[in-house]
C-alpha cells in the first residue's frame, strides 16, 4: 500500500538537498514498479536515473522481494566478527565470479562511501605487511566523487564536498581531470584526446617519491561529477605507471560496477585491470543498502597471511552490518535476476540506440556539450551569467513536474536508466527532455 503524503517535514534533515526550498516546494514519491514512481499525489514519474544510479534491474522485481522477506523470516540478522552465517559466503563467491581475474577475495560494506574507506585502508595495511609502511600517500583526482567519509572526500576532487569539514586525510594528491570540451565535445563513447594527462601521475611520483605512495583511486568513469568517460588509452596508461611503480591502483566502481556499462565492471569492459574494485548500488538493486571491495588475492594475502604474524584478527576493520543477512539475500536474488535476463548484455546491446537519441539533442538550446558510454549520459548546459547551477536546478524540477526524474550535477544533466528500459522509453525520456530544453530560459 502506497504511503501517504506526510503531515509534518520538518524533523527529516534531507541529505545532499535544498532542504529549504524542497520543504516549501516538496517533491515526495510514495511507490515504485519496474521503470516508474508514483508520486505521492498519484502521478506516474518514468525514473531516467534508476534512482541514484543503482536499481539497474527496474523496481519492485519480484524475486529480489521475495528474497528478502523469506531471509527475513530466517534470518533477520547474524553477527559476522568472528561467526558468520551461509548467504555471507555464497554472495562472496557470486561477486567474486563476474570480477576481474584475480580479484577473488571480497570484503563486505554498507555503502559505496564504507567500500572507498575499507579500499583505502586495506591498501595501507597491505603496505605496512609487506614491512614498507612509510607508504601512506593517496592520489585521487580533481572532480573525483568518492563517497562522503574522511577518506573519500580527501582522495575525491569536490570541493563542496569537503570545503565546511576541516583539512581531511594528510599525505593526499590529485590528478587532473579529464574533461577537455575543446577537443572532445560532443564525443560518442570514449573521447579521443586526454591519455596523456595519465602521465601527470609521474610528476606526482617525482614530487614524492613512489616509496611514498599506496594507491591511486579513480572512477573508471566518473558519475556524479557529470558523466566523464575516459578518453581512449588513460585507463591503460594509468595501470602502466602503477604497475611500473609498484603502486596499487583501486578502481571506484561503484556507479560503473553491475551492468551500466554493458558489462560487469568497467573493468571488463576497458580491459584494465586494479588492485580493488569498490562496489555498492547496483549491487542488490538497492534494495537493501550494501556495498563491497573486491580484493586481488596477493593484496589480501600479504595482509591475512603476514609472516610473522601472531594468531588472531588480521585486519582491524568492519561493519555491524558486513554481510547484513537481509542484504546477502538481496545481493544473490539480484545477481540472479542480472544472469537470467541478461540485462548486461541487453545495455550493451541498447548503448548505440541511447547515443543516437541523446545525441540528437544537439543544437538545441543551452546544450554544450553531449558525452555517452553504456547506458550513461551526461548533457551539459551552458550557465546562466553569475547564477551557476541555477539553470540545471530549473530542469531537474520541471522534468520532475513533466514526469521525468533526471539528476543534475551543477548544470549537467546525469541521466543513467535501469537497464530494463525499452527503446520506445528511451525515446520517451528524450522527447520530454528536448520539449523541456526548449522551454528552459
Amino acid at each position: 500500500m502506497a504511503a501517504t503524503a506526510p503531515n509534518d517535514l520538518s524533523n527529516w534533515w534531507m541529505p545532499f538537498s535544498d532542504n529549504r526550498y524542497f520543504k516549501a516546494n516538496p517533491r515526495l514519491l510514495a511507490a515504485a514498479k519496474d521503470m516508474h514512481y508514483t508520486t505521492a499525489d498519484g502521478r506516474r514519474v518514468l525514473d531516467g536515473t534508476a534512482g541514484l544510479w543503482c536499481v539497474n534491474a527496474g523496481h519492485g522485481r519480484e524475486p529480489i522481494v521475495r528474497a528478502i522477506q523469506e531471509q527475513a523470516a530466517t534470518l533477520d540478522f547474524a553477527p559476522t566478527f568472528q561467526l558468520g552465517h551461509p548467504l555471507a559466503f555464497q554472495l562472496a563467491a557470486r561477486v567474486a565470479g563476474i570480477m576481474p581475474d584475480g580479484l577473488d577475495r571480497v570484503f563486505f560494506t554498507n555503502s559505496g562511501s564504507e567500500s572507498v574507506d575499507t579500499a583505502l585502508k586495506i591498501a595501507l595495511a597491505y603496505w605496512r605487511a609487506r614491512g614498507q609502511g612509510q607508504r601512506t600517500r593517496l592520489i585521487g583526482r580533481e572532480r573525483g566523487y568518492h563517497g562522503v567519509g574522511f577518506g573519500g572526500i580527501s582522495v575525491g576532487g569536490i570541493v563542496t564536498n569537503r570545503r565546511a569539514f576541516g583539512p581531511g586525510l594528510t599525505g593526499v594528491d590529485h590528478l587532473p581531470h579529464t574533461h577537455d570540451p575543446a577537443r572532445n565535445a560532443f564525443s560518442r563513447g570514449q573521447p579521443a584526446h586526454g591519455a596523456d594527462l595519465a602521465d601527470r601521475l609521474e610528476a606526482i611520483i617525482a614530487l614524492h617519491g613512489a616509496d611514498t605512495i599506496a594507491a591511486v583511486i579513480v572512477e573508471p568513469l566518473a558519475g556524479s561529477t557529470g558523466v566523464l568517460v575516459p578518453p581512449v588509452g588513460y585507463l591503460e596508461r594509468l595501470r602502466a605507471i602503477t604497475a611500473h611503480h609498484g603502486i596499487l591502483l583501486i578502481f571506484d566502481e561503484v556507479i560503473s560496477g553491475c551492468g551500466r556499462l554493458g558489462a560487469a565492471t568497467a573493468a571488463e569492459r576497458f580491459g584494465v585491470t586494479p588492485d580493488l574494485i569498490c562496489l555498492a548500488k547496483g549491487l542488490t538493486n538497492a534494495a537493501v543498502p550494501m556495498g563491497a571491495v573486491a580484493v586481488s588475492r596477493h593484496v589480501h594475502d600479504a595482509i591475512v597471511d603476514a609472516p610473522g604474524d601472531a594468531p588472531g584478527i588480521e585486519l582491524f576493520h568492519g561493519y555491524t552490518y558486513s554481510a547484513h543477512a537481509l542484504a546477502c539475500a538481496a545481493g544473490i536474488a539480484t545477481l540472479d535476476l542480472y544472469a537470467s535476463e541478461g540485462l548486461f548484455a541487453r545495455a550493451r546491446g541498447l548503448e548505440d540506440v541511447w547515443a543516437d537519441a541523446l545525441h540528437g539533442l544537439k543544437g538545441l538550446p543551452h546544450v554544450i556539450d553531449i558525452r555517452n558510454f553504456g547506458l550513461v549520459a551526461g548533457i551539459e548546459l551552458s550557465p546562466r551569467p553569475d547564477a551557476p547551477g541555477a539553470r540545471g536546478q530549473d530542469i531537474f524540477r520541471s522534468m520532475f513536474d513533466a514526469g521525468l526524474l533526471i539528476r543534475v550535477t551543477g548544470d549537467i544533466i546525469a541521466l543513467s536508466p535501469p537497464l530494463i528500459i525499452s527503446t520506445d522509453q528511451i525515446g520517451e525520456m528524450v522527447d520530454r527532455l528536448a520539449q523541456g530544453l526548449r522551454q528552459l530560459a
